[in-house]
C-alpha cells in the first residue's frame, strides 16, 4: 500500500494525497447480498434533536455487513476479494466457506488473495485467523478483539490498528491497546491475528474542504471567531485568544481536563492508562 500526490495544477491539488488502490481486487463490484441501505442521521437523535455536530451530507454508499464474530469454527474460508469499504478506514476482505456461505471480514495485512482463514480455538497462530486469546501466544499482535464472549470485536478495528497480547493472568489477560493502554480482557473473547492493513491512512492529506464534505464532515468554527453569546471563548477586540482556558460551548473545560466519570463500571479492567 502507498500513497500518491497529484500535480499542484490547482490550489487545491498541492497538497492532496490519496490511495493507490493496490492492493484491491481490481473490478470487484461488493457482494449485493452483503449489503443493505445506510441512512445518514446528520448527527440527530430518534427526536431530531442535533446530538452530534459537524456531521451531515457526504456521499451516499451502502453498508457492507462485516463479521465481527468469526463464528464459523473448523470451517476453511478462502478469500475471493479484498475490497474497499466506505464506512471504515481499513480494507475488508470477503470470504467463501464450502457450504456456500460469503462472508466480509477486516483484511489484515499481508492477507492476499486464495489464503485460507480459520476460527476456533484449533486453528494456527496465522494472520487471519481467530482464537480465544486463551490460545493466543504472548506477544502476539491482534485486531478485532471482544470484550464480552460471543459478542464479537470491539476494539482495534480501525486502519493500521494493531493490540499486542502481554500477559495472562487466571481468567483475564493483559492486552496493551493501540493507545498504550494496557486492559484487562476475559481469555474466553477473540481476537484476530495480525495488524489490520492500510497503515497509510494516517498519512493521507485532503488538501481541499470539498473533500471533507464528501466524507460527511461538516464545517467547524473555532470558538474565539464567534460572538460572546455564541462562545465562552468569543468576542473581544481584534484577534483575541479568549482570555481563559479552552472549553466547549457549553462551558465544559476541555485540552487536558478529564471528564471520564470515577464511578464508570469498567475502570475495574483499566490496569494503565493511555500514554499522556
Amino acid at each position: 500500500m502507498s500513497l500518491k500526490k497529484y500535480s499542484p495544477r490547482t490550489p487545491s491539488l498541492r497538497f492532496k494525497t490519496g490511495y493507490t488502490f493496490e492492493e484491491l481486487t481490481k473490478e470487484k463490484k461488493p457482494e449485493k447480498a452483503l449489503t443493505k441501505g445506510l441512512t445518514k442521521s446528520g448527527g440527530r437523535n430518534t427526536l431530531g434533536r442535533m446530538t452530534v455536530r459537524h456531521v451531515g451530507g457526504g456521499h451516499k454508499n451502502r453498508y457492507r455487513r462485516i463479521d465481527f464474530k468469526r463464528d464459523k469454527d473448523g470451517i476453511p474460508g478462502t478469500v475471493k476479494a479484498i475490497e474497499y469499504d466506505p464506512n471504515r478506514t481499513c480494507r475488508i476482505a470477503l470470504v467463501h466457506y464450502p457450504d456456500g456461505d460469503k462472508r466480509y471480514i477486516l483484511a489484515p495485512l499481508y492477507l492476499e488473495v486464495g489464503a485460507k482463514v480459520y476460527s476456533g480455538p484449533d486453528s494456527e497462530i496465522l494472520v487471519g485467523n481467530t482464537l480465544p486469546i486463551a490460545n493466543i501466544p504472548l506477544g502476539t499482535v491482534i485486531h478485532n478483539i471482544e470484550l464480552k464472549p460471543g459478542k464479537g470485536g470491539q476494539i482495534a478495528r480501525t486502519a493500521g490498528a494493531g493490540a499486542q497480547l502481554v500477559a495472562k493472568e487466571g481468567a483475564y489477560a493483559h492486552v496493551k491497546l493501540p493507545s498504550g493502554e494496557v486492559r484487562l480482557i476475559p481469555v474466553r473473547c477473540r481476537g484476530t491475528i495480525g495488524q489490520l492493513g492500510n497503515i497509510e491512512h494516517e498519512n493521507i492529506s485532503l488538501g481541499k474542504a470539498g473533500r471533507s464534505r464528501w466524507l460527511g464532515r461538516r464545517p467547524r468554527v473555532r470558538g474565539v471567531a464567534m460572538n460572546p453569546v455564541d462562545h465562552p471563548l468569543g468576542g473581544g477586540e481584534g484577534k483575541s485568544s479568549g482570555g481563559r482556558h479552552p472549553c466547549s460551548p457549553w462551558g465544559m473545560p476541555t485540552k487536558g481536563y478529564k471528564t471520564r466519570k470515577k464511578s464508570k463500571t469498567s475502570s475495574k479492567y483499566i490496569v494503565k492508562r493511555r500514554k499522556g
